[in-house]
């Protein structure tokens, strides 16, 4: 067998060749913009200030003319309120329902703060006490016995070490034995070694965002020692539907641009669609508020949103003309709605008939989830 002359099989991607890059690599420009003209107060290790990481999250205009992109569209406070918590001793719990972009915030911040968003910890059902605290080189453990150089940090491990900012997605996924070994490290900022009688003692400038659904309760809840670790900070879904569109519009133009796929302003109409449609089923009711209608199991967040349009702009640009039509976000959203076969296609099946059906300027949209759901 012929081996590629490239190391990207082995060492990953870097730079413009990755196809997601992280946070620090794809915004490093803005970044290093806003470290320039930074001129306030910076907690110890913090790559900016407090001020300049929520301009980073929220977009601005720099004096130098630059454009700071907005990474996250909703209320400008919380945003403040989740800085100022990593500027304290404090650990900051993102929550929110599904689709409200808390890991997307949650590693910009990282990026932002630290400079590096990759030390994460990702919450499973599986996720063994070693991925928080730490485990061990069993070659060198056996072959030495326990030892500083037998021992494998974790990602928090080295955010204590380092004065840096650790992640950990989807908390409530972590069996509740595991999440409680957080406690000594968030309220002690310690993390016992005891199998070497030592301790690692977190430096200044360390701190942790967690994530968690909301609509997880009754999975592995927090107790209420660890609960009391963190300031929560709530991310609601987007309270307008220009809000909406312009966050789907965002975050596929990013994606398309990495993908070569056609610019998302040429299908502003279909995406206002989507948008649509995945709110009043998301609501229970039309935009005018005149009809009630009834909700599919599925949560149709924004994340669901961006990732039809993406599916539908790929359709377009590989199997149409290049703009988006009807036709391609058609099955996306079929698939996104109808989530159980029997409930959720009566639900779409009244929602196209009785709303989509007799709304001006929709018959061609009609017609293309008509013909998806045959």
């Amino acid at each position: 067998m012929t081996v590629p002359e490239t190391t990207a099989a082995v060492d990953g991607a870097t730079g413009p060749e990755a196809l997601r890059p992280h946070a620090e690599d794809a915004f490093a420009d803005e970044l290093k913009a806003l470290a320039a003209a930074d001129d306030r107060p910076r907690p110890a290790r913090w790559r900016l200030s407090p001020w300049a990481v929520a301009t980073y999250l929220q977009g601005g205009t720099l004096p130098d003319g630059t454009v700071i992109t907005p990474k996250y569209v909703g209320p400008r406070r919380l945003i403040e309120v989740a800085v100022t918590t990593l500027a304290t001793d404090r650990a900051l719990l993102l929550l929110g329902v599904p689709g409200t972009a808390k890991t997307w915030v949650s590693e910009h911040l990282a990026a932002a703060v630290s400079g590096d968003s990759t030390l994460l910890v990702q919450g499973t059902a599986g996720t063994p006490e070693e991925a928080v605290r730490y485990g061990w080189n069993y070659a060198r453990l056996l072959a030495q016995g326990p030892s500083r150089e037998a021992l494998v940090p974790s990602p928090l491990m080295r955010a204590m070490s380092e004065g840096m900012t650790a992640r950990v997605e989807e908390l409530t996924r972590i069996p509740a034995d595991v999440q409680d070994s957080l406690i000594t490290i968030l309220s002690e900022k310690t993390l016992p070694i005891p199998e070497l009688g030592q301790e690692v003692q977190a430096v200044r400038g360390f701190n942790v965002i967690a994530t968690a659904n909301d609509r997880d309760r009754g999975v592995n809840e927090l107790s209420s020692a660890l609960r009391r670790r963190f300031n929560t900070v709530v991310l609601p879904l987007p309270a307008t539907p220009d809000a909406e569109v312009d966050i789907v519009s965002r975050r596929v133009d990013q994606i398309g641009r990495s993908l070569d796929l056609p610019a998302a302003p040429e299908g502003l109409l279909e995406i206002r669609r989507v948008v649509t449609v995945f709110r009043e089923l998301r609501d229970g009711v039309t935009t005018d508020g005149r009809t009630k209608l009834k909700s599919p199991s599925g949560t149709l967040s924004t994340a669901e949103a961006i990732s039809v349009v993406t599916n539908g702009l790929a359709l377009a640009a590989h199997f149409g003309d290049g703009i988006l039509r009807p036709a391609d976000v058609a099955a996306g959203i079929l698939g996104a709605v109808v989530r159980d076969p029997a409930a959720d296609r009566v639900v779409w099946q009244e929602y196209l008939e009785t709303v989509v059906r007799e709304r001006d300027g929709w018959k061609d949209f009609y017609r293309a989830c008509r013909e998806a759901s045959v």
